[in-house]
C-alpha cells in the first residue's frame, strides 16, 4: 500500500494555511489562477477527480468539486485530498489505477503526484 501520510501532512498544513487567510491573501491573484482561493479549488477538484477516478474505475462520470466560496478553499482541499488517501488505501502499490484521464497509473504515482501538486501549490501561495 503507498504511504498515504505525506498526503495526508501535505494536505492538512496547506489546507490550514488557506484557512487562516485574510479575504485579501484569498482573493489575490497568483501565477495562473486570478486568487489564490480558485489556485485552491483547482487543486481540490483534481484531487477530488483522481480520488473518483480511483473509485469508480473508470466506470462513470467525474463529478466536479462545486465552487463554495473561498473562504471554503482550505476545506474543499483537506477533503479531497482526505478522499484520495482513502481511495488508495489498501491498494499495493504497484496496483493499475485508473486516472482521471481516463489512462492507468501505479497507485504509488498517482499518489506521488498528487503530493507533488499540493506542494507546488504550497511554494506558490
Amino acid at each position: 500500500m503507498p504511504d498515504p501520510v505525506p498526503l495526508l501532512t501535505a494536505v492538512d498544513r496547506l489546507a490550514d494555511r488557506f484557512r487562516s487567510m485574510p479575504q485579501s491573501r484569498l482573493l489575490a491573484p497568483v501565477p495562473g489562477h486570478p486568487s489564490r482561493a480558485t489556485a485552491a479549488l483547482a487543486l481540490a477538484r483534481r484531487l477530488a477527480a483522481d480520488a473518483q477516478a480511483v473509485e469508480q474505475d473508470g466506470a462513470g462520470l467525474l463529478r466536479a468539486l462545486p465552487d463554495a466560496g473561498p473562504f471554503a478553499a482550505g476545506d474543499q482541499l483537506a477533503v479531497a485530498g482526505h478522499d484520495l488517501a482513502v481511495a488508495l488505501a489498501g491498494l499495493p502499490g504497484d496496483a493499475p489505477v485508473t486516472t482521471r484521464e481516463g489512462a492507468r497509473a501505479a497507485a504509488s504515482g498517482v499518489l506521488a503526484d498528487a503530493v507533488a501538486a499540493v506542494g507546488a501549490l504550497a511554494k506558490l501561495v
